[in-house]
C-alpha cells in the first residue's frame, strides 16, 4: 500500500515503483474511472485489452471495419 498527497492544483504524484508495475511510461495516456468510490488508473493497452476481451464475449471479432469498408467501396467503384 502507498500513500500519496492530492496537491493545490489536483495532482497526485503515482510512486516510483508503482509506475514500473503498472509498465507505466513518461507521456503514456492514462484512463481514469471511479469505481464504487475508487479510482482507477488503467494504461492505454491494458484497456485496449480489457475492450477487446469484452467484445470477443460476444461473438467473434471481425476483420478490420476499415479493410471492409475500403474492399466495399472497390466493389461499388469497379461496378460503375
Amino acid at each position: 500500500m502507498h500513500t500519496t498527497n492530492l496537491s493545490r492544483e489536483g495532482r497526485v504524484l503515482i510512486p516510483a515503483d508503482v509506475r514500473r508495475s503498472l509498465g507505466f511510461k513518461p507521456g503514456e495516456t492514462l484512463s481514469l474511472s471511479v469505481v464504487d468510490g475508487e479510482v482507477r488508473i488503467t494504461g492505454r493497452m491494458t484497456a485496449l485489452r480489457k475492450m477487446q476481451q469484452r467484445l470477443a464475449r460476444h461473438g467473434k471479432l471481425r476483420a478490420s471495419v476499415v479493410s471492409e469498408l475500403l474492399a466495399e467501396r472497390r466493389a461499388e467503384a469497379a461496378r460503375e
